[in-house]
């Protein structure tokens, strides 16, 4: 039997995050887009929800949850049905404590992962993509060369998100052959962050380019240790992630054309009413449903520790292509005011274009 039930502890995470979305959010979006600008003061009121200790271990001083991604996939949608660029803001640290809390050491863990559980925002990135032409998270160009004393970085990555002010970088490099991950701290020797990027879409989101020149790390800041890291997962559970926003910003365009639709006369009768529109709505809707569906899909495997790549990589070409899609569609819908700040759907069309392209930005 299968069944598409929320447990009551999902209802309540969701209906939480629903609120939120709908009384800070969404109010604020336009403002901090056309600003640039991510004040502190949304960042510290986020970071009270307790997203990210909420499920780290008790012995750093989270709240000792178990991790679910199925969970976090349905808070980030009701988040980004708010705000796709300040949902981001809110969880983005979650990539690098995660990553941390599923494969770091346990000297690692104890290091890092208390600044995660006290009352203040932890700013911390994960840098993954690379400016490069063809770039594959599977053979990242930055390079770790193993030395006497450790290894040295070599390298740049592009779209880090808080990069600007992270105290601490999750870097993917390649290593003896291998993709792995290192822990950067920000003073490091070698290492220049560069001034925020401007951006299409997500302008509100600080991302910055990083330039690592034979950055010394010890052996002790490779994620794992000896081990290594499985820099996959990672990239599967920030995949899985992405299409949940991606899933929740095209909620809200289907949500915000409904109504204006039915209520848009056009030859003395509502433009809902017309085929071309009454299909394109149904059509829209039929793809946020299904965005959903291959998102939990991905996110239950992620959960029940089993191979999720390629539904990972399917849920979040599949949403980004469709919300791509219907964010262009609610343009259309709008008419010539799909195109003016009046209304917010210009503003989710360059979300979800630059969303479509982002990769180990977030992670459930």
């Amino acid at each position: 039997m299968i069944s598409f039930a929320l447990t009551q502890e999902q209802e309540t995470a969701r209906e939480a995050m629903r609120n939120f979305a709908a009384d800070v959010l969404r109010p604020a979006a336009r403002e901090h887009d056309e600003a640039s600008t991510l004040p502190e003061s949304f960042l510290a009121q986020a970071w009270e929800l307790g997203l990210v200790p909420t499920q780290l271990p008790e012995t750093v001083g989270g709240y000792g949850e178990a991790r679910s991604p199925l969970t976090n996939a349905i808070v980030l949608e009701e988040l980004a049905y708010g705000d796709a660029t300040l949902a981001l803001a809110a969880i983005a640290p979650a990539a690098f404590a995660y990553a941390i809390a599923d494969q770091g050491t346990d000297e690692q863990k104890r290091a890092y992962l208390p600044a995660f559980c006290g009352s203040n925002f932890t700013a911390a990135a994960v840098a993954i993509a690379e400016p490069s032409p063809g770039f594959d998270v599977a053979a990242p160009q930055t390079r770790a060369e193993r030395g006497k004393d450790g290894y040295l970085l070599t390298g740049r990555k592009c779209f880090v998100a808080f990069g600007d002010r992270a105290e601490h970088l999750l870097v993917a490099a390649r290593c003896n052959g291998r993709s792995d991950l290192f822990l950067v701290p920000r003073g490091a020797a070698g290492l220049s962050v560069s001034a925020t990027e401007k951006n299409l879409g997500l302008k509100a989101l600080p991302t910055a380019t990083i330039e690592l020149d034979g950055v010394p790390i010890p052996y002790g800041n490779r994620l794992g240790g000896d081990a290594g890291a499985d820099v996959q997962r990672v990239v599967d559970h920030s995949r899985v992630a992405l299409a949940a926003v991606l899933t929740g910003l095209s909620r809200a365009v289907l949500d915000y054309c409904l109504p204006y639709t039915k209520e848009r006369v056009a030859f003395d009768e509502p433009i809902a009413q017309k085929q071309s529109i009454a299909f394109r709505l149904a059509e829209m809707h039929m793809e946020t449903e299904c965005c959903r569906w291959m998102t939990w899909k991905a996110a239950s495997q992620l959960e029940q520790g089993l191979e999720a790549t390629r539904s990972a990589h399917l849920a979040r070409l599949f949403a980004a292509e469709k919300a791509m899609w219907i964010a262009d569609n609610g343009v259309q819908c709008l008419g010539g005011h799909g195109f003016i700040r009046e209304h917010p759907v210009e503003m989710w069309y360059r979300n979800a274009r630059t969303l479509g392209v982002l990769e180990g930005v977030i992670a459930v």
